[in-house]
């Protein structure tokens, strides 16, 4: 068999449909559109809606999602730490003291930089990497239980940063 001699499968092929070609033929003077009206017409836009606002214009054009159930914290990272005393405890209420976070809001630690004294940490939230390297100089890590308890906080933004 050879190129030229490949044909479609009989009755696959159908003869193309000479339409608009006077009024007498079957699809002649309006072609199979009808009489007037959108429909008829070629120059509808994609997307429009009849007239209604279309959904381009009705979405909201705010990037992304705002979560208003989200936790923030303040963070400080682990060589922030090392300006505290070997034994000594570090709390939100001592690291406010001195100025190392926010007035308000809850405190998580994180673990850039190192820390070389053992300390006892009680805090809101503790990265894994932090927890290991308190641990590991000999400290402690202990999570205060967050105001409000474990509930998801008020649906306005977080109740201890709209202060």
């Amino acid at each position: 068999m050879k190129v030229h001699e490949l044909k479609p499968a009989p009755g696959s092929k159908h003869k193309k449909i000479r339409v608009a070609r006077g009024i007498g033929g079957r699809r002649g003077k309006t072609a199979g559109s009808g009489t007037k009206g959108q429909g008829t017409r070629s120059s509808i836009k994609p997307g429009f809606e009849g007239g209604q606002t279309p959904l381009s214009r009705r979405t909201p054009k705010l990037k992304g999602f705002k979560n208003p159930f989200r936790i923030e914290y303040t963070v400080i990272n682990l060589d922030h730490l090392d300006g505290f005393e070997a034994g000594s405890e570090v709390t939100p209420e001592t690291l406010r003291a001195k100025g190392l976070v926010h007035k308000h809001g809850l405190v998580k630690v994180l673990g850039r930089g190192e820390i070389s004294r053992p300390l006892t940490i009680r805090v809101h939230a503790v990265s894994g990497a932090a927890a290991e390297a308190i641990r590991a100089a000999g400290g402690t890590v202990e999570i205060v239980e967050r105001p409000g308890g474990t509930k998801r906080p008020p649906a306005r933004g977080n109740a201890l940063t709209n202060r």
